[in-house]
């Protein structure tokens, strides 16, 4: 719930009193806003799901940094590249995944709320596991876009309502590792045709307050968007488009505002991978940056308000845009029997580890936290190399997205 503003909890206590004259004037309304929060690939890599198992809080401990910022959210987002179908699939082996019946319940109780299931793995367990996935997904109350019981379900519109805003979102994937769409009456998988595309934006532009479409699409491992990429965003977004969230490459990539008609939108073309397993032997005293970059990810952080345009109808208006640098951390190769892979907001760690390695090196404070002065020196050390990884991978993150948006 939303803070009242100082003036509205001043006008409450003066009404209260009967102390209210006639020459106030009414305090303004605060505008409607939305807010919205993307992140890219959920990937159950084979030590994902071990690290979730080890865990006494299973997989929402592999995030839970993220979790604040995902319920404090309307609406949270990511890519869902797996299928989840314990009952009907097979355990999951590299490059085709399965995903244990906890996933759903735990993507729920961290605050998604929307997950696009339209990817290359979507039918990594067949027909079977696809419609497996969606009814664990519908019992946990989690929108899926992009793929369902049959291909009438997966082209249907999904409209989410927060706020008394109605937001439209719409699933496609450019790529399959697999394409079992067979019969209109069986499992499918939403393709990315432009045509079909422009089409379903128009209807959901008519239809809702903000479309959001999901798209996966792109050259793995690539930092750039491609022109056929810049060219279909550009058509969606003169079709109605409000956003686009864009993964598969594994990286990141650009996020760009297009203009239409006087109204701006979003593209992120890739928000990287969001929590995986790749990566895993890069340390930042060893290899070049660019050895981390499937580690690293975007939250996107938007908001939205209601405001009249130049013929005087309210719409829902891009307030704020902002991307939170994320980090994979994870602990292959340690001696530690556990594994351990989380997802860390950067900019909260480095604050930390500032904090700490001053507390470290105060002449007073340090001897009471760590007495002994060579565990002291190495434990300050250790603490400069890792703040030292933070701030390479803070500024990896702006340099391929946009210095103009990450949070700073």
């Amino acid at each position: 719930m939303r803070p009242l503003l100082p003036g509205a909890a001043i006008l409450v206590v003066l009404t209260l009193a009967g102390c209210r004259t006639r020459s106030e004037k009414p305090a303004t309304p605060p505008a409607i806003s939305l807010s919205l929060v993307a992140v890219g690939d959920i990937l159950m890599h084979q030590d994902v799901k071990a690290a979730a198992a080890q865990n006494p809080n299973g997989f929402p401990a592999l995030w839970a940094d993220l979790v604040p910022l995902f319920q404090g959210a309307d609406l949270a987002f990511g890519n869902l590249e797996t299928p989840i179908a314990p009952a009907t699939g097979q355990p999951g082996v590299p490059f085709q995944f399965n995903a244990p019946e906890s996933l759903p319940a735990a993507l729920r109780a961290s605050g998604f709320t929307v997950l696009s299931t339209a990817n290359n793995h979507a039918f990594d367990q067949g027909p079977k596991g696809l419609r497996e996935t969606l009814d664990r997904l519908r019992t946990e109350r989690l929108v899926a876009i992009g793929s369902g019981e049959d291909r009438a379900q997966a082209e249907a519109l999904q409209i989410v309502e927060r706020q008394g805003i109605k937001v439209a979102f719409l699933g496609f994937t450019d790529l399959f590792n697999m394409d079992l769409n067979r019969r209109a009456t069986e499992p499918w998988v939403r393709p990315l045709d432009l045509e079909s595309a422009l089409q379903a934006v128009r209807e959901a532009r008519s239809r809702a307050d903000l479309v959001v479409v999901s798209v996966h699409w792109g050259n793995e491992y690539q930092h750039t968007p491609t022109k056929r990429q810049r060219d279909i965003a550009r058509a969606l977004v003169a079709g109605g488009c409000d956003v686009i969230l864009g993964h598969h490459p594994h990286v990141l990539q650009p996020v760009d505002l297009l203009e239409a008609d006087g109204r701006k939108a979003l593209v992120a073309y890739s928000l990287g991978n969001f929590i995986s397993n790749q990566d895993r032997m890069y340390r930042a005293d060893l290899f070049p940056v660019a050895g981390g970059d499937n580690r690293d990810g975007a939250a996107l952080r938007m908001r939205f308000e209601q405001r009249s345009g130049a013929d005087g109808r309210n719409r829902m208006t891009l307030a704020e845009a902002a991307v939170e640098p994320l980090w994979t951390e994870n602990n292959w190769g340690a001696a530690s029997a556990r594994r351990e892979i989380r997802v860390i907001r950067v900019a909260a760690a480095e604050s930390r580890v500032r904090t700490e390695l001053d507390r470290l090196s105060d002449p007073i404070e340090g001897p009471k936290g760590v007495p002994d002065a060579l565990l002291r020196r190495k434990a300050v050390l250790e603490k400069q190399e890792y703040l030292r990884t933070l701030i390479l991978r803070r500024k990896r993150v702006a340099e391929l997205v946009g210095e103009s948006f990450v949070v700073r």
